[in-house]
C-alpha cells in the first residue's frame, strides 16, 4: 500500500485540525521515504531501541504518539543522527500523532477511560469523564494501578469515589482540573503531578498513574483499528524506558 494512502487513514483516525496549537507543523510524517508499506510499527515513543525492534520486525512504517523532533533544529547530534540511520538504513516511514490523537475518538483519553472501566463516558475536548461503582478512594487507587499495570502517587481527601476524569499525559495543570470541578468529580487520573498542584487541589483525590501508562493504551489500541482499516500487518512495540525499584 502507497504510504500517502495510510497517511489518509491515519488523519481520518486523528485528524490533524484537533491537534493543540502548538503542536501544528510537528505532527504527521517526520520521515517521509516515499515507500510501500506493507507492515506498521507503533509504539508511544521512536526511541533507537523501539527502532530497533521495527527494522528487526521488517516494519515499513512506525506510528507513535510522541514525535522524533519536537523543536528546530540547526544540529543533528549523534542521539538522533543514530535512531535516523535506523530508519534510514531500513527505510522506515516515521508518522506521529500526538494532541489530535488525545482528543480524537477511540484516541488515548477514550482508550485509557475504557481500561479504567469507566461507564456513562463524556468528552470534555480535553479528558474524558465516567463513572464507576461508588467504592472508597483507596480501592479506586489500587483499581487504577492494576488496570494500568502500574506504580502510581496519590493525594487528596475524598472517601468515596463515583465520578472520574482521566486525561492522558501531562494533564495536571490548573485549567484542566478546573473542567474537573465544574463537572464535580472526585478522583482526577493523568500523570506527572506538581507539588503546587496538589497543594492547591487539596478536595479532590488526584492519582499519578505516570505518563506512559496513561498514554500507552491508547497506542496499543490504535493496532487493531489499523488493522481493520489497511488490512495490513500491524505490531505493538511496547517500550517502558523506566525501570521500577521496588
Amino acid at each position: 500500500m502507497n504510504l500517502s494512502e495510510v497517511v489518509a487513514v491515519l488523519e481520518q483516525l486523528a485528524p490533524p485540525e484537533l491537534a493543540e496549537d502548538f503542536d501544528i507543523g510537528r505532527i504527521g510524517l517526520t520521515l517521509d521515504l516515499e515507500n510501500d508499506i506493507q507492515k506498521i510499527a507503533v509504539s508511544l515513543d521512536p526511541t533507537k531501541y523501539v527502532l530497533k525492534r521495527a527494522a528487526e520486525i521488517d516494519a515499513d512504517m512506525l506510528v507513535t504518539h510522541h514525535t522524533l523532533i519536537f523543536h528546530p533544529l540547526n544540529l543533528i547530534k549523534k542521539p538522533l543522527a543514530d535512531i535516523l540511520k535506523i530508519a534510514m538504513d531500513n527505510n522506515i516511514s516515521l508518522y506521529s500523532m500526538h494532541t489530535n490523537f488525545d482528543k480524537a475518538k477511540n484516541g488515548i483519553n477514550d482508550a485509557l477511560a475504557r481500561r479504567i472501566g469507566l461507564s456513562n463516558i463524556i468528552d470534555t475536548d480535553i479528558g474524558r469523564i465516567g463513572t464507576i461503582s461508588p467504592c472508597p478512594a483507596e480501592t479506586f487507587v489500587n483499581h487504577v494501578a492494576k488496570s494500568l499495570n502500574t506504580h502510581v502517587q496519590f493525594t487528596g481527601q475524598r472517601e468515596e469515589i463515583s465520578k472520574v476524569m482521566v486525561f492522558g499525559g501531562s494533564g495536571f495543570k490548573d485549567e484542566y482540573l478546573s473542567v474537573a470541578k465544574e463537572h464535580g468529580v472526585d478522583a482526577y487520573v493523568s500523570a506527572e503531578l506538581r507539588h503546587d498542584v496538589m497543594r492547591s487541589w487539596e478536595d479532590m483525590l488526584l492519582i499519578d498513574a505516570t505518563h506512559y501508562a496513561t498514554e500507552n493504551p491508547g497506542m496499543q489500541d490504535l493496532c487493531p483499528q489499523l488493522k481493520e482499516r489497511l488490512r495490513l500487518d500491524v505490531e505493538f512495540i511496547d517500550h517502558n524506558p523506566f525501570i521500577e525499584v521496588l
